[in-house]
């Protein structure tokens, strides 16, 4: 599995890489807009890992589609849902009843849908993760 994610992270760099701005940035920003770390920060799950077990697991919905890829990339306007089969499973439910309310501004909640919005990437001043992205650009780079 490491292999597997390894080659997913440097794809990822390529493409920070290529896009204008800032790359450690624009890494950050692609990091916030897959779709396991956004169903993480909706509270949706209690971790990442759990997030991912979730959209792997085909309990969440991308736009109505359900998405079974946790490197799926949001879109400012996608909307990311819990299947309506899934709504009342255990861990679900758990999750939200005891969510952080910590709210972002690039994503938005419906608590009576238990539907997101991705509303767009994040200015890296948004994203509370004590992250040196330099070093990373630079690891990266060689």
């Amino acid at each position: 599995m490491y292999g597997v994610l390894e080659k997913q992270f440097s794809n990822l760099f390529k493409k920070a890489s290529a896009s204008k701005g800032v790359t450690g940035e624009v890494l950050l920003q692609l990091l916030e807009g897959r779709l396991d770390n956004v169903v993480f920060r909706l509270g949706i799950a209690p971790t990442r890992a759990a997030a991912r077990q979730l959209v792997g697991h085909k309990h969440i919905v991308v736009n109505g589609e359900v998405v079974n890829i946790p490197s799926f990339h949001l879109r400012p306007g996608d909307l990311v849902g819990v299947r309506e089969k899934s709504k009342s499973l255990e861990a679900i439910t758990a999750s939200l009843n005891s969510r952080r309310y910590s709210k972002f501004s690039w994503l938005e909640w419906d608590n009576t849908q238990l539907v997101g919005k991705f509303l767009n990437r994040p200015d890296r001043e948004e994203i509370p993760e004590n992250i040196k992205e330099q070093l990373i650009v630079e690891l990266y780079s060689k």
